[in-house]
């Protein structure tokens, strides 16, 4: 084990000394990283391979805690740069980490910061913080570098109306709904209050533009933040390609080993400039490939792919993990089995959920189902947000429409949302109309629909649908997953796999699908939405 000086040495970089199982504390995370890829080539336990080989490097008179340049660090650094250059092993950027903050930041780039799978967001919301504070005496909006002349002076002035609005409308909204959801007698007025005003919130967020600044809270891997700054790198908005300097600087403060590569000429920067002409030259072939081609009309949700097998493959993936037969011979069974016997393999593999996180395993990971979905900006940013799928959309734009909540015709402000929304379209247009269509989706209100694709295993579309179709959740992204629970079923025929999905609420769903046909004919027809 260890001498009492060895223990004084270890006590304040581990969570205890005498223990098979410990925390690292206190250490710089470059120094966790080179220590887990030292571990991977040593005989040695970690805390004996921290004293032999980092801890002589300690700067005796630092704070643990902060001490960027004691711990062993000057060693780490070295460790790292033989690591990567000389052997090539990338995953040692896996083994340490941080937290960044990148504060008002448009809704455009939060986009952009989240597109990861591997790292962790949290994003400032619209459901619950009104955005009538303003920053310098101007409201929280983006202005992009790259609109100028009158067209910016224009953009400002249509920027500022859309927020003067929306602040205006905030009372009478909490007011329409306070009278329409009077407080129950079990409810403290402060739970009501904050009920109604997230209501108000909530039906007006539509109104925002997608330059509305937020703050976003990042947790990711080194790897992972090199893998985001190659991308915001190679990115044709400013604002984006502004915001990746201002991240490498800061991180290269707290695990600058990660990330050497980043601007390097012939290693980064080459990678950036590979994804930016991807970029350009599949613009200027789909161009040309689609000159001629019409959107046809779709339905908000459209199951476009799936494996009509796929509830037999995932009864054979259930009999994988509990048997030791290869897996294309119990895939023959598997077909071979009545209808009602592969749904009781089924059921035993799923058993009585009693809570939505318990989840069935792996084996539901066996199928998978794509849906393109067309849906309000607001409602696609928090489906966004689901990163165990393959998820893609298009540029934002006002061509497909908006949505309109309902309670505003109730609380007699329609017409003020109208007028948002034709301006944001006229905008946009002007944006277009002068060649900025990367800067133009910083006009679109959030209410204007966007479309992407979600493609997922039966697993991940679980833990969607019932996340997303609690009561308590926004009626537009409710609307959609209780279309996709009904089309796996439906459609797909995968009707065990959709009874699995016992916590997936259909309340009023009739009604919005009523609703979403409605507006879909009327967009048709030529009728404003």
């Amino acid at each position: 084990m260890f001498t009492d000086d060895e223990r004084r040495i270890l006590t304040p970089y581990f969570s205890n000394t005498d223990s098979h199982v410990f925390a690292l504390t206190n250490l710089p995370e470059t120094v966790k990283g080179a220590l887990f890829a030292r571990y991977s080539r040593s005989s040695k336990s970690l805390r004996r391979l921290f004293l032999d080989e980092f801890a002589k490097d300690l700067d005796p008179t630092a704070v643990p805690a902060t001490s960027v340049g004691g711990a062993g660090l000057e060693r780490a650094e070295r460790l790292y740069a033989k690591v990567f250059n000389e052997y090539g092993d990338d995953s040692v950027a896996q083994l340490g980490g941080a937290h960044v903050a990148c504060e008002y930041v448009s809704n455009v780039l939060t986009k952009v910061l989240e597109w990861g799978r591997l790292m962790a967001y949290l994003e400032q919301s619209t459901r619950y913080v009104p955005y009538t504070d303003k920053l310098n005496g101007r409201w929280r909006y983006h202005v992009p570098e790259e609109i100028e002349g009158a067209l910016r002076q224009r953009y400002v002035k249509t920027m500022d109306a859309t927020f003067e609005t929306y602040a205006s409308l905030i009372d009478r909204m909490q007011a329409h709904f306070a009278a329409r959801y009077p407080r129950l007698p079990q409810d403290s007025e402060a739970v009501h209050r904050s009920a109604i005003r997230a209501k108000a919130l909530d039906t007006l967020r539509g109104m925002l533009p997608a330059a509305t600044q937020s703050n976003v809270g990042i947790y990711g891997t080194g790897q992972a933040y090199e893998a985001l700054l190659l991308r915001m790198r190679a990115h044709p908005l400013d604002e984006v390609r502004t915001c990746a300097d201002q991240m490498l600087t800061e991180l290269r403060k707290v695990i600058p080993a990660f990330l050497t590569r980043v601007d390097q000429p012939d290693r980064g920067e080459r990678w950036s400039e590979y994804l930016a002409g991807r970029r350009s030259a599949t613009g200027s072939i789909a161009e040309r490939v689609l000159q001629d081609l019409d959107a046809e009309p779709r339905p908000e949700v459209t199951l476009t792919d799936f494996d009509p097998d796929g509830e037999i493959k995932i009864v054979a993936a259930v009999l994988y993990s509990a048997s030791d037969f290869p897996d294309d011979q119990l895939l023959a069974r598997a077909r071979a089995l009545s209808m009602d016997e592969r749904a009781a393999v089924l059921r035993a593999y799923v058993g009585d959920r009693s809570n939505r996180r318990h989840r069935p395993g792996r084996a539901f990971e066996r199928t998978t189902y794509r849906f393109d979905v067309l849906t309000d900006y607001g409602a696609f940013r928090d489906l966004q947000r689901h990163r165990l799928l393959t998820l893609e959309w298009q540029p934002l734009s006002t061509r497909h429409g908006y949505t309109e909540p309902e309670a505003l015709g109730d609380a007699g402000v329609l017409d003020q949302w109208t007028t948002t929304m034709d301006a944001s379209a006229e905008l946009y247009e002007a944006l277009r109309a002068a060649g900025l269509d990367t800067a133009a989706p910083y006009a679109v209100s959030m209410a204007y629909r966007v479309r992407f694709y979600m493609e997922m295993n039966a697993r991940e579309a679980m833990h969607l649908i019932e996340l997303r179709t609690a009561p308590q959740g926004h009626p537009a992204y409710r609307r959609v997953c209780q279309q996709m629970h009904t089309l796996i079923a439906e459609r797909a025929g995968h009707r065990v796999v959709a009874a699995a999905m016992k916590f997936a609420d259909h309340s009023a769903v009739e009604l919005e699908r009523l609703k979403a046909e409605r507006a879909l004919e009327q967009k048709r027809l030529g009728v404003r939405p």
